[in-house]
């Protein structure tokens, strides 16, 4: 027997993290139990090349927006470590020389885009007008808890009340449809509608494709390209990409540092073998060297076919929602590939008047086309030839990560099968990283001569050592199917669970994809919310 606890929390990425540090801070005796041997899950730092022990990447996960000020506030984050950088802008580089780019505030984007359509530059500012009107209703829904559509009950049927009371006043037939399109409309058809030039339509698209099995062309990425575009909502207010300085690893530190300073226990190399049930409640975790931790609440933030399929004996759920998980889509066909260099890249078409390109999100999307073939090549079982690519050199803001002369590259790529989450594939990746970087050398002359380390993780691995299964980066895809009231299952998305006392808070619920916390933060509102309804 391990020890008796208020509350159990399995798996301390950094949604664990955020529900430890809330439910310690309202004055729980919690305890953390993670697999591996330090905390943060895909949100890590890490030292991948023997050879420099002092270079330090982005393992996964590698830029910071969606994270709400409150939650930082509320849990003193900066107090502990946490500081964030801004991208400087975007650069998407075409091919035989220039590209699009613009820096923070979009500087310069008018004069960029102009050299592809002046239409198109024209365009640009109703087109982030129409996004910040999509962010009246899409940005505070990222701030609820789900309602439970379609529920009997009188809680709950008040709960649909006031969410279709609060979410229709004010909203035109204007509004209506075009939230409607972005639920059911492709990324391409969607900038279609707004954009002629191909270059920019790819530049636009990446934010529908990030982290998802689906190409530009596939009906559903209009929403994915406004989670990215809208998502990063704090509390109401637009904020940028950045960069966290220490890697992503040092949010999870900070995180770390907050739950501990409310009293939280952090156990790591503690993978849970089991989710205790007793009389259909939850009763606490057994860890694989059997210790058991009691407590009459859990909440798991691992991935649902781990802990639903894997953590609980099926008799203890309902079949139609052990059927709902087990079709939960959960696929990807991205690899991450991240270098080491002996000196600062120099680009192509960088003078060395413009500090932006640099400290850029650099996108390898030169069009639309581009991007759908590379995900046709991989959903017919090949590699991409041509792979697309969000790229960024953290080292221009964070000199914490590598020596002095020293740089780091973090390629965020898609796609290789889906299938590559069966097998590692490394050969295959390997190869796959060999054109990744031969096409960054094209806009980056000299780039595979500054090469000194170089790391490639597939599906495979992401899933056998982060617990993300068919490596999808948000524990289950960004598709309509797959949103708000319908995710992880129907009659569970509001964090709950049909066991009593088991909460879940991974990236597969409600605001999930992302370092957002927000599954941990709005898991806790729900749990004081039952804690308030029992009383009364």
């Amino acid at each position: 027997m391990a020890g008796r606890y208020d509350a159990v929390v399995v798996g301390g990425g950094h949604n664990g993290l955020v529900t430890a540090a809330y439910l310690a801070k309202m004055g729980s005796r919690v305890v953390v139990l993670e697999s591996r041997g330090k905390t943060g899950g895909a949100a890590d730092t890490s030292s991948p090349f023997p050879d420099l022990p002092d270079v330090k990447v982005t393992t996964l996960s590698y830029v910071m927006s969606l994270m709400p000020p409150s939650l930082i506030r509320d849990l003193k984050l900066e107090q502990f470590g946490y500081k964030v950088t801004a991208m400087s802008g975007a650069y998407a580089p075409q091919p035989g020389g220039g590209g699009l780019r613009y820096g923070l505030d979009n500087a310069g984007l008018a004069e960029s885009f102009s050299k592809f359509s002046k239409r198109d530059a024209a365009a640009w500012p109703e087109w982030k007008a129409w996004i910040a009107r999509s962010a009246d209703f899409l940005g505070p829904m990222l701030m609820e808890i789900p309602v439970n559509l379609g529920s009997m009950a009188w809680g709950d049927l008040v709960d649909q009340a006031r969410f279709a009371l609060r979410h229709r006043r004010g909203m035109s037939s204007r509004q209506a449809a075009d939230i409607t399109k972005l639920f059911t409309m492709s990324a391409a058809d969607l900038l279609d509608e707004w954009f002629e030039s191909p270059e920019i339509k790819g530049l636009l698209a990446c934010d529908g494709i990030i982290g998802t099995w689906a190409g530009p062309e596939e009906p559903g990425t209009a929403y994915v390209l406004m989670h990215h575009s809208v998502g990063d909502i704090g509390d109401g207010q637009l904020s940028s990409w950045g960069f966290p300085e220490g890697g992503m690893g040092a949010v999870a530190q900070a995180l770390q540092r907050s739950a501990e300073s409310f009293g939280a226990e952090i156990r790591v190399d503690t993978p849970v073998t089991k989710i205790l049930v007793e009389n259909g409640r939850a009763a606490g975790a057994v860890a694989r060297n059997g210790d058991e931790f009691r407590a009459p609440l859990v909440v798991t933030t691992c991935h649902p076919k781990i802990t639903f399929l894997k953590h609980i004996d099926r008799h203890e759920l309902p079949s139609a929602f052990v059927r709902d998980i087990e079709n939960w889509k959960t696929r990807s066909g991205t690899v991450k590939v991240n270098l080491a260099l002996s000196r600062l890249p120099k680009f192509r078409d960088d003078d060395g008047s413009d500090p932006t390109i640099a400290g850029s999100g650099i996108m390898v999307a030169p069009n639309l086309r581009y991007l759908e073939r590379a995900f046709e090549q991989a959903r017919e079982g090949q590699p991409a030839l041509a792979p697309f690519s969000e790229t960024c050199i953290p080292t221009y803001h964070d000199r914490t990560l590598a020596p002095e002369g020293t740089h780091v590259v973090s390629m965020f790529t898609q796609w290789v099968p889906k299938e590559y989450a069966a097998e590692r594939h490394q050969a295959e990746l390997e190869a796959y990283a060999d054109r990744v970087v031969a096409i960054h050398d094209e806009f980056i002359p000299g780039l595979k001569d500054a090469v000194i380390g170089r790391q490639v993780i597939g599906p495979w691995q992401m899933e056998h050592e982060w617990g993300l299964i068919g490596g999808n980066i948000f524990h289950g895809e960004l598709c309509a199917d797959q949103l708000f009231h319908m995710r992880p299952a129907p009659g569970y998305a509001d964090y709950r669970t049909p066991i009593k006392g088991l909460y879940q808070a991974s990236s597969a619920t409600h605001a999930g994809g992302g370092v957002t916390g927000l599954p941990g933060h709005h898991a806790v509102r729900q749990i004081v919310k039952d804690r308030k309804r029992r009383k009364d």
